[in-house]
């Protein structure tokens, strides 16, 4: 009991599961309709992002039908240094598998980790796309082509670069110790085998 003009203090270290599901569910269901409409080239390329980067680190990832090129992106959010526009390099494949995926996202303070793909099953991807503003790794190409009209690339169905712009494309490409401060990822399919989540920690 508390008197008069008085407040309860507010209860340390607990979450409201139902509530966190509530809000959670929808959230899922929208991006899950949101990759469909990509997919089905009914949504453009440009996103508008929430403005909240997350870094993804693999061991090794081998991708084929790879495209990247850059694009001004819209953020819900102003960035230090960037106002709500940012640079960003979109990085694209038809196909991709990726071992020891790990993805870190800041959530209210508190870090949310995803792996998977840390056994003999490695992640897989169609039709996948990350939008990063840093990126790097040990990369090697096959059948290189740098300054190709990105407009006129077509590995990923539904992606289009803007006309005139400066791209990469290859046919294969295989990047290890891969790191990438990233902002959104769409993919028409991802699977995630040995799939664990997190909060607290780094990968």
């Amino acid at each position: 009991m508390t008197s008069l003009g008085q407040t309860a203090p507010a209860g340390l270290g607990r979450v409201r599961w139902r509530r966190f599901t509530i809000v959670l569910v929808p959230a899922i269901f929208l991006a899950v309709l949101l990759l469909m409409l990509t997919a089905q080239s009914v949504l453009a390329v440009s996103l508008n992002i929430s403005g909240r980067p997350f870094t993804v680190t693999a061991r090794l990832l081998h991708g084929r039908g790879f495209e990247q090129f850059g694009i001004l992106d819209h953020s819900a959010i102003e960035l230090p240094g960037h106002g709500h526009q940012i640079a960003l390099a979109a990085t694209a494949m038809r196909s991709a598998t990726i071992s020891h995926l790990c993805q870190v996202v800041n959530i209210g303070g508190v870090s949310m980790v995803i792996t998977a793909g840390n056994g003999r099953t490695p992640v897989s991807a169609t039709n996948l796309v990350v939008f990063a503003d840093r990126f790097s790794g040990d990369a090697s190409f096959e059948n290189l082509t740098l300054g190709q009209d990105a407009s006129t690339l077509h590995e990923v169905p539904g992606l289009r670069g803007p006309a005139g712009a400066f791209s990469l494309h290859a046919t294969t490409v295989t990047i290890s110790n891969l790191r990438q401060h990233a902002f959104a990822t769409t993919a028409s399919s991802f699977t995630l085998p040995g799939f664990r989540l997190r909060f607290g920690g780094s990968c």
